[in-house]
């Protein structure tokens, strides 16, 4: 029978518990020190932005008088920018994951779309802007206009859709595409009365959460040469446009030389925060009513 030696145990078991201990208390200092980085952050742009948030502020155009600049051709041009990303990355992205999970067979060549769809989300933002001002922009001619800032943004946040996507399709257990092809359906019928209104919830989820990430994004609008100049507000999608990432941005960099402007980027901040408060909240609702267990 072989010898324990107790003492040597416990001073293993020792060793293991002061290092989960340890790796605990650190865990916990990088939560705590977030959190408060955080409240500071936020704590600080809601400071500066009291009293400059009001209906008028919310309704006027941008101006060089600080007391009287708005951001409704922000908001206008956000709005518009959403018309574009929206119906685009839903499209796109969702039909991408149709693909990869129904259709495509398993092998080298869905491996590499695979690969290639996941390094895309890591890819920094300021390369798409690169990306849509050598195409869009100057390839097709589209210049800084709400068309070519939507299909940039588009791609942006599209492998993030696609990847949504193909987790909420491979969610779908098999056994309901099983029935639904002993019933007689097509792949197709399969995909579009039984998939897809199961992984609905996912897709929606991830499609908001992707909008949000396009709401706050600026270095790719930087890149295109998105103006926050006193410009009309747009009417369509070939219109000159700008965005409250935008605005908050050139805000930011004059509160140098005029000191108000610090106040109105703050309120910009917070307007934004509110706006991506509510579109993850939403996302956070559909997840949750919709959500099916098999």
């Amino acid at each position: 029978m072989k010898y324990i030696d107790n003492k040597l145990v416990e001073k293993k078991m020792g060793t293991r518990l002061t290092t989960n201990t340890v790796a605990k208390n650190i865990f916990l200092a990088a939560t705590l020190f977030g959190l408060v980085v955080l409240v500071i952050l936020i704590y600080r742009v809601v400071a500066d932005s009291i009293g400059w948030i009001d209906f008028e502020f919310l309704t006027n155009k941008l101006s060089t008088d600080a007391e009287k600049a708005g951001i409704m051709g922000a908001i206008s041009g956000t709005f518009w920018l959403m018309i574009v990303v929206a119906p685009v990355t839903l499209i796109l992205g969702v039909g991408t994951a149709i693909y990869l999970e129904e259709y495509a067979r398993k092998g080298r060549l869905q491996a590499f779309i695979q690969t290639n769809i996941s390094n895309l989300a890591g890819v920094p933002s300021i390369v798409f802007g690169i990306l849509g001002l050598t195409v869009f922009a100057r390839a097709l001619g589209l210049g800084n206009i709400v068309l070519a800032g939507g299909l940039t943004m588009s791609l942006l946040v599209l492998p993030v859709v696609v990847v949504a996507s193909q987790e909420a399709i491979r969610a779908v257990p098999q056994f309901l595409r099983e029935a639904s092809y002993g019933m007689g359906a097509t792949k197709w019928q399969t995909i579009k009365n039984v998939v897809l209104p199961a992984a609905l919830p996912g897709i929606l989820t991830g499609v908001i959460l992707a909008l949000s990430r396009a709401i706050g994004e600026t270095a790719p609008l930087v890149v295109l040469g998105i103006p926050a100049l006193l410009i009309p507000l747009p009417d369509g999608i070939f219109d000159k446009f700008t965005v409250m990432p935008m605005q908050i941005y050139y805000w930011t960099l004059d509160s140098a030389l005029v000191a108000e402007y610090a106040n109105l980027a703050a309120a910009t901040i917070v307007i934004l925060l509110i706006v991506l408060f509510i579109m993850n909240s939403i996302a956070v609702l559909i997840r949750n009513k919709f959500q099916r267990r098999f």
